[in-house]
């Protein structure tokens, strides 16, 4: 199923769309000119450094390549997800999550684009799996790559703060402003990042973004609510996932699951407050919490997770959310329904919090006359992490 995605990605007609407004700026630097004269490149001057290799590989190939770069990303993040709860690459989830990302419309969405939210749907989980084992400067060097390749996961690294692990913090701060510095060093103009880039960022990008931009603000103000009230309503939402992720860490419990749920928090308050936030940027925070299934009290486990995340797949068609312009109100959906379900993690755990209740019951050990008796009793989510 992952080269049909490849191979549709490549005959789609979209040619990677996203991927070659950064090729086009880093050939535009490869001539001597500024990469920020296109104000379709919104990057830090480092990801111009990551995409000059691809200048000099022929539009063919790097057809072929980049969605599979890309696509192969994100597969590869959700590997490190299921790993941060130790849960074999060759179990039932594992294999299940992979057909999932498949029909899921995000990820044929980010390799048909090319774009580089790839890098941050591996880094993230990546990071978090260091964190997890105790690596925690390493993590913070993983979050630090990623945001010079692309400045998605700046939210994230307030997990370091929240932590207390002021070396992780440092070295994601670091990384960036370090290589950006360098790339800004050999650079034409680089200071038209902030003249120009930065603003029209700021400004939520343009129409032709806007139809695809699910932030909580854009989505109130299309359906007619003042702007104010749209912009008011947002900002609180992600200040209660602020709040709400300092306090779920606080509260302790198994560790891999504090780890998500934190993250996921702190990723959906930035896809709720600032724009644009397009669908592809699912795949960052989605992999992880569905990869938390195996844990008791996970939000993965709650129906309504589910009942949000169905319009996203592909081959489920309503009449006017099927419209490309209108994919944004059942991405919100999906982010919302995150958002509720990691506050209500966070504030109303219960008198025992979920992740400290006592675990499913164990099957009982079989007879060695029947070794696959003991399978039968195992719950769901215990045969899925078998």
């Amino acid at each position: 199923m992952y080269f049909v995605t490849v191979y549709n990605a490549r005959h789609s007609g979209i040619n990677m769309m996203d991927n070659s407004f950064v090729v086009k700026a880093a050939q535009t630097f490869v001539d001597g000119g500024s990469p920020y004269a296109d104000k379709r490149f919104l990057y830090f001057p480092s990801s111009v450094l990551v995409a000059v290799p691809m200048t000099a590989v022929p539009p063919y190939w790097l057809g072929w390549l980049v969605p599979a770069l890309t696509s192969g990303m994100a597969v590869l993040g959700w590997f490190c997800a299921v790993r941060i709860f130790r849960v074999s690459l060759l179990s039932r989830l594992s294999v299940y999550g992979l057909l999932f990302l498949c029909f899921f419309a995000a990820f044929r969405n980010l390799a048909q684009l090319g774009n580089w939210t790839a890098y941050s749907a591996l880094a993230l989980p990546a990071a978090l799996l260091l964190a997890s084992r105790g690596r925690w400067v390493w993590a913070g060097v993983v979050v630090g790559l990623a945001v010079a390749t692309k400045p998605m996961l700046v939210p994230f690294a307030l997990i370091f703060l929240i932590a207390r692990r002021p070396k992780a913090f440092a070295a994601a701060a670091a990384v960036p402003l370090a290589l950006c510095a360098l790339a800004a060093a050999v650079m034409p103009q680089p200071g038209l990042f902030f003249t120009k880039t930065l603003p029209f960022l700021l400004h939520g990008q343009d129409r032709f973004a806007r139809p695809y931009d699910a932030s909580i603000g854009t989505m109130l103000a299309r359906l007619h609510f003042p702007g104010a009230v749209a912009m008011g309503v947002a900002a609180l939402l992600a200040l209660a996932l602020l709040v709400g992720a300092w306090r779920r860490w606080n509260r302790g419990g198994d560790e891999a699951l504090r780890l998500v749920e934190v993250g996921a928090m702190l990723m959906v308050a930035a896809n709720i407050a600032s724009k644009p936030a397009f669908d592809h940027y699912l795949l960052v925070t989605l992999p992880v919490l569905l990869a938390s299934v195996v844990r008791v009290g996970s939000v993965a486990r709650s129906p309504w997770l589910w009942f949000a995340i169905v319009p996203r797949m592909a081959g489920f068609t309503l009449p006017w959310l099927d419209v490309v312009e209108h994919w944004a109100y059942s991405v919100a959906l999906v982010n919302v329904t995150v958002a509720a379900l990691l506050l209500q993690r966070a504030f109303w755990p219960g008198t025992v919090p979920a992740d400290e209740e006592p675990a499913e019951p164990a099957a009982t050990a079989a007879p060695a006359s029947a070794p696959g008796a003991a399978a039968g009793e195992l719950s769901f989510t215990e045969r899925l992490g078998r």
